[in-house]
């Protein structure tokens, strides 16, 4: 197949207040020969970390937000929803959260979701996720995932099963991203955009400024083969309550929206794709947090940022037990 048709006003790049976040695997200049792709090698440790062979790369359940808080997944997210979707475009800070067991995650990302949050749901996932049981580390690393039914049987992280497609050879899955924020230090970004091919209708992953990653064929999916019909960003962990209490393991920056620019985690420049393939700005976005005393989101809108939000928080505090 050709390469994708671009959604009009791909070319309008956000303003850019902060620097770029660049993967670790490339500062080098190293890429793949013509005709492969950079893949993260799997060790023994990474796969003894799973509970098992099978569940390696997958995800727990209930790892989308529901209307109850289910299997220990806590979110602070802004969505559309009651139209039709054909992708999303964000640019998202990017910090390295504390977590506080391996068997938990923190996560930021974007969701360009499909069907109902029974067992139809289809997901296609973006973003930076510090993952120890996944990656042995606590960097933040670059990922996607996907699914056809609510995380059950099908869909993986990155290429640890067929799905996505990778036809980048020199952005690696998996890699960590540097460099990442400071509390009142230098802040970077990475940019994504998913979207609907109008030519071939796979959903195609855009990394940056321009670098094509891959991208999820369109036959994958039963409602995503045709649009989303809702579209989140914002982060995610999980809480295992390992402790008898609410964890530690952080969001973001480990600090609440309130703070600000240069100490909350942010998403700024958000737009959706609409069925004539453009990129517009987001219309009636609603912003929910599951426990705000733990994680907060606040939204707004300006100038230079578009649709924006801050949102994360420390998990355990004395407002969070």
């Amino acid at each position: 197949q050709g390469p994708p048709v671009r959604p009009s006003g791909h070319h309008r790049r956000p303003n850019h207040t902060a620097d770029v976040g660049v993967q670790l695997w490339a500062v080098s200049g190293a890429s793949c020969p013509e005709g492969s792709v950079p893949v993260r090698r799997i060790t023994e440790a990474d796969v003894l970390r799973a509970s098992s062979v099978r569940r390696f790369g997958r995800v727990p359940m209930a790892r989308v937000r529901r209307d109850t808080v289910a299997g220990g997944h806590e979110h602070a997210v802004g969505y559309v929803a009651g139209d039709e979707y054909y992708g999303a475009r964000a640019s998202i800070n990017v910090w390295a959260p504390k977590v506080s067991t391996p068997t938990e995650f923190s996560l930021s990302q974007i969701w360009v979701i499909g069907g109902t949050f029974g067992n139809d749901l289809n997901t296609i996932e973006a973003g930076w996720q510090v993952s120890p049981q996944l990656y042995g580390d606590n960097s933040p690393r670059f990922f996607t995932y996907w699914t056809t039914d609510a995380y059950q049987t099908t869909g993986c992280y990155n290429l640890l099963c067929s799905g996505f497609v990778q036809t980048n050879s020199r952005i690696a899955m998996g890699a960590a991203i540097s460099p990442t924020s400071g509390y009142k230090g230098g802040q970077f970004d990475i940019s994504l955009l998913i979207w609907k091919d109008p030519n071939h209708g796979n959903w195609w992953l855009e990394f940056g400024s321009g670098e094509l990653v891959g991208y999820w064929p369109s036959f994958l999916f039963s409602h995503l083969a045709s649009h989303a019909s809702m579209v989140q960003f914002g982060g995610e962990v999980v809480d295992t309550r390992a402790e008898g209490s609410h964890t530690a393991t952080q969001m973001g920056s480990g600090h609440f929206p309130g703070e600000g620019f240069g100490r909350s985690s942010y998403f700024r420049n958000l737009e959706v794709v609409d069925w004539d393939n453009s990129l517009i700005p987001l219309t009636t976005f609603h912003v929910t947090a599951d426990h705000p005393n733990c994680y907060d989101i606040q939204g707004g809108v300006n100038a230079v940022w578009g649709n924006y939000f801050y949102y994360g928080g420390p998990g355990r505090n004395v407002r969070c037990t």
